[in-house]
């Protein structure tokens, strides 16, 4: 079954100002994020495509969804039902302009404005004059991402949290030129995701990592000056009620993805409470980037 006869079947999304309905998505990338995004797009009744610039990643992002899928069946969390119609909805892509035909494409590639910008350049090129492109950015500019495209209208933010299918938050930040059809569209499709929506400032970090970033920043320079991490964590646990310590949540996010967000916030914002600890910098010149490489501040 094609994408377009899978597209019969979906649910639509339609704006509150004008008709403009989401019948397909695509996400680009298959890390982390960009295969939760996928996941939680199609278990919504969405035909999305995943397609990621290394095949050994869009596979490993593929086999991932299909793992927590059958991990989620086993635990009674999710129906047979769901969990196939989910299936049936996903497909790999084969080639970048194979997701031009989207009403929707997702990205959700390493935090970079340039490799965003080339990628925005070429969707910009092989999409539909009414397919709205939305970047999962933390920290980077929508205005800025959208000025690289011929439709700037279209471009909106979309920031989910990790893990997607777990988290109930997005944020959604508007460029200068986005227009209200696509801002409405897509705060329109979160909610048929299943997600709650903050409306976010186009500044860099926008809401949560312009609040969280520094704190994790000023917990590993804690640890720098001695104190250990089982303590900053466990006492950030249990003195603030946080689910996670900021050492282990660095972990989870990435120390490399931490490490950019925090020169984006100190370059753009040019205030020292952003400067990013040497001691994150010299992990990061390490590879050891957290739970993804089995090391970070704690070994996996």
């Amino acid at each position: 079954m094609s994408l377009t006869d899978k597209a019969s079947t979906s649910t639509t999304t339609t704006s509150n100002t004008g008709s403009f309905s989401v019948k397909t998505i695509a996400v680009i990338g298959a890390g982390q994020m960009g295969a939760g995004i996928a996941q939680v797009c199609s278990m919504s009744g969405f035909p999305t495509l995943i397609w990621d610039g290394a095949p050994a990643a869009l596979n490993r992002g593929f086999e991932g969804i299909h793992s927590r899928l059958a991990a989620g069946l086993a635990k009674g969390r999710l129906t047979s039902e769901l969990v196939e119609s989910t299936k049936q909805n996903i497909s790999m892509a084969a080639s970048l302009e194979d997701t031009g035909g989207c009403d929707l494409i997702i990205e959700a590639i390493v935090e970079n404005f340039e490799i965003k910008m080339d990628l925005f350049r070429k969707l910009d090129a092989a999409t539909k004059p009414h397919t709205i492109l939305a970047s999962n950015t933390s920290s980077i500019s929508i205005t800025k991402i959208a000025a690289t495209t011929k439709k700037p209208e279209n471009v909106v933010g979309i920031h989910f949290m990790n893990p997607v299918p777990v988290m109930k938050l997005v944020e959604l930040i508007r460029g200068l030129q986005t227009s209200e059809k696509t801002f409405s569209t897509a705060q329109a499709l979160c909610e048929r995701l299943g997600k709650t929506t903050v409306i976010g400032i186009d500044l860099p970090g926008f809401i949560i990592n312009r609040i969280l970033c520094p704190m994790v920043n000023e917990a590993i320079f804690l640890l720098q000056e001695g104190c250990r991490k089982e303590d900053i964590d466990l006492g950030m646990k249990l003195g603030t009620n946080h689910p996670m310590g900021p050492l282990e949540l660095a972990d989870f996010v990435g120390l490399d993805t931490l490490l950019s967000i925090l020169q984006i916030l100190h370059a753009e914002l040019g205030e020292d409470k952003y400067r990013p600890c040497p001691l994150l910098i010299k992990y990061v010149e390490a590879g050891w980037y957290g739970r993804k490489v089995g090391r970070g501040f704690y070994q996996y």
